[in-house]
């Protein structure tokens, strides 16, 4: 299994980014997807949650109406648009399912 996160970078508060998670080694249809944040002062938070299908089912109250999670069951790509980022959304970003995890990608906001 691997997980693969691109995407992370520097951005002004109020800027936009999308996060991909290439997924690999299993069958990625079959498994619901979750996109986490750490950070050292709050550990490792859920963000958002995506089933099998696509379906979003879950964000964190933190992120609701700012952040969308879809995937492309073709590509096997997980995806997380962020959108009016604020400095408090800085950490490193995970994708994960199960006891699985990617190895991160650094969102860094600020001006």
């Amino acid at each position: 299994v691997q997980l693969v996160e691109s995407g992370g970078g520097l951005v002004q508060p109020g800027g936009s980014l999308r996060l991909s998670c290439a997924a690999s080694g299993f069958t990625f249809t079959d498994y619901g997807m979750n996109w986490f944040r750490q950070t050292p002062e709050k550990g490792r938070k859920l963000l958002a949650t995506i089933t099998h299908v696509g379906n979003p089912v879950y964000y964190a109250d933190s992120v609701q109406g700012r952040f969308a999670i879809s995937r492309d069951n073709d590509k096997n790509l997980v995806y997380l648009q962020m959108n009016n980022l604020k400095p408090d959304d800085t950490g490193v970003y995970y994708c994960n399912f199960n006891s699985y995890w990617g190895q991160g990608t650094q969102v860094t906001v600020s001006s």
